[in-house]
């Protein structure tokens, strides 16, 4: 691409929403990220002066938002990339969660990229500009110990499937990026555990995800350098993808449920095509 854009990054203290940042100011570009922590607006904003601007917001404060995103295209000039990037995993078998750490996570991951989204749209309007939407291998698959996570980032996949045929019209294009694991902090520093777990699930898959997240982080396979290569590639494509599905793992899960889905589809077939009224 030869004209710089305008981006507005949720997220970008670091992960998925720092690499994605710095590779978009090292093309030119410039870039809106927001942070929610006051000492880490001069490191960013350091990067490319006069092109990274800070924006103070946690996604989970709503009133916040609108404020912050206009903030954002004022500075920017306009917009023509919005990234929600803003979130966290919560890991724990369902009953092992507190209504706090469920409604928190949900309120983060799902809510905070709708109404970001939403405050962005009359920019995003104007450019007929992009939404990138950061998933997750666990917006495909349900995954036992992630089932509030999994919640929220399927919820994130519904709202985009949605999204791209209402703002097709209008010239705004969506896309989501189906993560699967990354050597970012997620696993390493963003993950939430249940403050009371059940012995009862030790021995389960839940619990096995429990026990083996916090092994496996800074273990992963997933560069990341090379996830925001390929979400770049996709964005500057003349028809970008509705999923980017990133790393082999998550091409192998996704591939499972896939044909998963279409033998539940096809067992149950004449059941799902007999329920019409008999005549007429």
């Amino acid at each position: 691409m030869t004209t710089a854009r305008r981006w507005l990054i949720t997220g970008v203290s670091g992960g998925f929403g720092r690499t994605l940042a710095e590779a978009a100011l090292a093309r030119g570009d410039s870039v809106a990220g927001t942070l929610r922590r006051d000492g880490d607006v001069a490191a960013f904003e350091a990067l490319a002066p006069g092109r990274a601007h800070a924006v103070l917001l946690d996604v989970t404060d709503r009133a916040r938002i609108r404020p912050a995103v206009e903030h954002a295209v004022d500075a920017l000039g306009g917009l023509d990339i919005l990234v929600n990037n803003a979130g966290y995993g919560l890991v724990g078998a369902l009953e092992e969660l507190d209504e706090d750490q469920i409604d928190a996570v949900i309120e983060t991951n799902l809510f905070g990229t709708l109404y970001t989204t939403r405050a962005a749209l009359p920019g995003l309007r104007k450019n007929r500009g992009m939404i990138v939407n950061l998933s997750s291998m666990a917006g495909l698959v349900g995954i036992a110990g992630l089932s509030s996570y999994c919640a929220a980032k399927h919820g994130v996949e519904g709202l985009s499937e949605s999204l791209r045929t209402e703002l097709a019209p209008l010239g705004i294009r969506i896309m989501l990026v189906e993560p699967g694991a990354f050597r970012t902090r997620f696993l390493a520093g963003s993950i939430h555990m249940p403050r009371n777990p059940m012995p009862l699930y030790d021995g389960t898959p839940a619990g096995r995800t429990r026990t083996g997240i916090a092994a496996h982080g800074g273990k992963e396979r997933g560069d990341p350098a090379k996830a925001v290569a390929a979400i770049l590639k996709a964005i500057d494509a003349p028809e970008p993808p509705l999923r980017l599905v990133l790393g082999p793992d998550a091409w192998h899960w996704l591939q499972a449920k896939l044909d998963a889905l279409r033998t539940n589809i096809d067992t149950w077939k004449d059941t799902t095509l007999g329920t019409d009224f008999t005549n007429g």
